[in-house]
């Protein structure tokens, strides 16, 4: 079978048709399979990760800038996943190494069941909880669920699965000196024997021959790939960023609201030579971690490099999942530039940012809390009162040279009423919320769908839309949220020229669908400009004012200031 994606207004879906009957004149005559074949034969980088080329006539899938000679028309399939190009019998190609690219956007754009089941399966769900615990997750039977992933992306859980460990497992082989065994469990591999099969069905060669082949092969990125490790478990992953990347800016996002003793933040400094780079410890299946990130590459191969230390290596995949999640490194940042640049008030900020991320979140229940402790109060604020909280009632985790993790939400529903301050409806919503999701019947996820999760949050008492709106932006990565109720997003609208009225900038945002979160980010950077040239005023101003401050004589004839 394979598969092709039918793009519509910047979302897409996915039909099924039989692969042998085509001819390479009706299957040109498929506006998607042209678009991809001109793709492909221009070697465009731009498509890598997005879609899959399988060539029947060597039995291989490679990326879209495969440099190999361009297949002739009828024996090349495209799939969505490498998971399907596996099913179909191909094997990855060793020259381009297609698993080594930035990863598909299609799971942040769409939020139907197959991109949520993507989104799971990354995390890491299926090694966890099995299919089983995959299909609760998402309110399905297992039969149903394979049917659908099996339909939409040519391969059901299990093969997705198996083709993601397959592809940590790669990275390890071919970036470290780990033992092959340690590899197979860090990969997410129940038994050195499944590691092997997979290993060898899928890149018809041995584990051991796949680290050969890296070593000899030393100028090669190899996509997520460790560039040092210790005998522990720390190492350094460099994680490839679909360009263009602004890096800095979803950085310093973060930075600025990083909370004592569990994150950090070093800002860059123009001709200082040191990176901006962001730091925490956080909370994985197996146990903590630290993760210390900085900015690699350049603007044509942007990376994050990622210092990682974790309590088990089990936990490789879904940090670095969770990674690339919190800096929206897969997004497609070129077609979402040109979609804003075309709104002429719109284009200067995005020809000032190019590649502006969405900053997702490394743990979901802790974006629902900044959330609501965030809650009309300035950055500043927040930031101490989170502190306040974290320091009495995070879980103690000395890694990475940090001594907190986020509070879970039982310890919040059970103490946080000693610790919060301020008005007693918002305790109360904060309080309401954590009993919520400590007793199971508020779950947050990147396994839920927006309109099911905002339901959710805005049934619970104190718990409003622009809440819901932020906990849907920042965990989903829902690239068509607008929050017209922020008021430091309005207030950039209005230095750009935009509406202020919420109503009338929502109005005018319904141009920048369906990549309105973005729109947003370029709003809160402009807000934040306005408050950098206010500062640089008033600091004028004061100096001004002591230029022109009369002096006066001291007692023994000197003057003074």
């Amino acid at each position: 079978m394979s598969v092709a994606r039918v793009t519509l207004g910047g979302m897409s879906s996915t039909t099924t048709k039989p692969h042998v009957q085509d001819t390479a004149g009706d299957r040109l005559a498929d506006p998607v399979f042209a678009q991809r074949y001109r793709a492909m034969s221009a070697r465009d980088a731009r498509f890598d990760g997005q879609f899959i080329t399988g060539v029947h006539s060597t039995g291989i899938y490679c990326r879209p800038s495969c440099p190999a000679v361009t297949p002739k028309a009828d024996n090349v399939t495209f799939y969505l996943t490498a998971a399907a190009a596996h099913e179909a019998g191909l094997r990855a190609c060793k020259r381009c190494l297609p698993d080594a690219v930035p990863g598909s956007p299609e799971w942040n754009v769409r939020d139907d069941l197959a991109a949520r089941a993507m989104r799971l399966i990354a995390d890491g769900t299926v090694e966890r909880e099995g299919v089983p615990g995959l299909a609760h997750r998402l309110g399905y039977t297992p039969r149903h669920l394979g049917r659908v992933l099996t339909a939409e992306l040519g391969a059901g859980p299990l093969a997705l699965a198996r083709a993601h460990r397959a592809q940590t497992a790669r990275l390890l082989l071919a970036g470290t000196d780990m033992p092959v065994t340690d590899v197979a469990f860090a990969a997410g591999f129940s038994s050195v024997r499944q590691f092997n099969e997979t290993m060898a069905e899928i890149y018809h060669v041995t584990p051991g021959a796949i680290r050969e082949s890296a070593r000899r092969r030393p100028g090669i990125v190899h996509g997520p790939m460790v560039v040092g490790a210790t005998a522990g478990a720390s190492l350094t992953l460099r994680l490839p960023a679909r360009a263009p990347f602004d890096g800095g800016r979803v950085l310093a996002f973060l930075g600025a609201r990083a909370i004592e003793g569990m994150e950090a933040a070093v800002a860059g400094a123009d001709g200082s030579g040191i990176a901006p780079s962001y730091s925490r410890a956080l909370r994985l299946p197996h146990g903590p971690a630290s993760i210390r990130l900085t900015l690699a590459g350049d603007a044509d191969s942007p990376a994050i490099e990622c210092e990682a230390s974790l309590a088990d290596m089990a936990d490789l995949a879904p940090l670095v999942a969770r990674v690339r999640r919190l800096l929206d490194l897969d997004a497609d940042a070129e077609a979402i530039d040109t979609a804003l640049a075309a709104d002429p008030v719109l284009a200067p900020s995005v020809a000032a940012a190019p590649g502006m991320r969405v900053p997702g979140a490394v743990d979901p229940e802790e974006i629902l809390f900044r959330a609501l402790i965030g809650q009309q109060v300035s950055v500043p604020a927040a930031r101490t009162a989170l502190a306040r909280l974290t320091a009495a009632l995070g879980e103690p985790a000395a890694i990475g040279g940090f001594t907190r993790l986020f509070p879970t939400a039982a310890a919040i529903a059970e103490h946080g009423r000693e610790v919060l301050r301020g008005p007693g409806k918002r305790i109360d919503a904060i309080v309401g919320a954590a009993a919520a999701l400590a007793d199971g019947s508020l779950a947050i996820d990147v396994g839920e769908s927006r309109s099911e999760l905002e339901a959710r949050l805005v049934a619970l008492p104190g718990i409003g839309p622009w809440t819901a709106g932020y906990v849907a932006l920042r965990v989903l990565g829902s690239p068509d949220v607008l929050l017209t109720g922020d008021l430091a997003l309005r207030q950039g609208a209005a230095r750009l020229g935009l509406p202020a009225d919420p109503r009338e900038l929502a109005a005018r945002g319904a141009l920048w669908s369906p990549w309105r979160s973005y729109a947003g980010m370029h709003l809160w950077e402009s807000a934040h400009m306005a408050q950098q040239e206010a500062r640089v005023q008033r600091d004028a101003q004061k100096a001004a004012q002591r230029a022109t401050r009369p002096t006066r004589r001291s007692p023994a004839g000197t003057r003074e200031a």
